[in-house]
């Protein structure tokens, strides 16, 4: 057994898809399932249910999963540890953040910690916050951006940015032309969020409820320009934080204030009790300090 083999079948695990764990590890498809097939003959045991229209794990794949996830992170902070002795600012940091995120702060971050640190090589996982707070917490990254609320008893936490929402929606909108909107208005209206793997669907979700209402969910999406384009063509209307406005279409979609708008908080965490690398603590410490 190679642990190439563990580490690509956790990849496909984690993504729930060959196609998507190809395309975010840049690993070939017929590799992934060549390596799947070798695991699953060694093993004598079969890894993934394929009889079903979404990839599952099997029984046996569930235990094949938790153990190659600890052996997996064993393996890679030996090498952080003897990095560490040297105090060398090198290694590779394993980052779980969500694409909004991604989109809108992470290549500023990037771009002036690579100018601090060159030798330190970002590894991007890119699923929702809940997902991320799950393989931090399994150690299978190094540390995730999220939203908040969090677990404080699992995780360090390392504020990192606070935004307010805005209403966005279509210019034809009757809301475009208003100044200022409540949450309140929006109980008869479509509205377009992210699926349920995304702490924003809950966040908006819950700021509804607050208000007296259940929101009329009309599609979710995990993509967020998917999202406002379907606000673009009249087909809901969305809540996202104000920033992301600088990235949309300014003909087609139009940004309302909100009375009282829900908040955006963000933060880098860790797993507590488990043991940071060099490069980790640099990374946390060039957040702080810049941000």
């Amino acid at each position: 057994m190679e642990l190439k083999d563990l580490r690509y079948f956790t990849e496909v695990a984690n993504y729930g898809s060959f196609t998507k764990a190809a395309v975010n590890t840049y690993i070939s498809q017929p590799t992934l399932s060549k390596s799947i097939k070798k695991l699953e003959s060694e093993l004598k045991v079969e890894l993934f249910e394929r009889s079903t229209r979404t990839l599952k794990l099997t029984d046996a794949g569930e235990i094949v999963f938790k153990q190659a996830t600890k052996i997996l992170g064993v393996t890679e902070e030996l090498s952080i540890l003897l990095d560490d002795l040297i105090n060398l600012p090198t290694g590779k940091i394993k980052i779980g953040i969500p694409p909004l995120i991604g989109t809108l702060f992470f290549p500023a971050i990037a771009k002036k910690f690579k100018l601090h640190y060159p030798e330190v090589t970002l590894e991007l996982i890119e699923l929702g916050a809940k997902r991320i707070e799950h393989l931090v917490d399994e150690g299978q990254v190094d540390v995730g951006i999220i939203v908040f609320p969090t677990d404080l008893e699992k995780f360090h936490v390392t504020p990192f940015i606070k935004e307010e929402f805005m209403l966005y929606t279509s210019s034809k909108h009757r809301f475009a032309e208003m100044d200022e909107v409540n949450l309140q208005q929006l109980k008869d209206e479509q509205i377009i969020v992210f699926n349920r793997e995304f702490a924003l669907h809950e966040l908006i979700i819950k700021e509804c409820q607050k208000t007296g209402f259940q929101p009329n969910i009309a599609y979710e999406s995990s993509q967020w320009d998917l999202i406002t384009e379907l606000v673009g063509a009249e087909l809901g209307i969305t809540l996202l934080p104000k920033s992301i406005y600088r990235k949309m279409d300014h003909t087609t979609i139009k940004m309302v204030t909100l009375t009282s708008p829900p908040m955006w908080e963000l933060g880098f965490i860790t797993k507590k009790e488990r043991y940071q690398s060099y490069a980790v603590r640099a990374l946390l410490e060039f957040v702080s300090e810049e941000f």
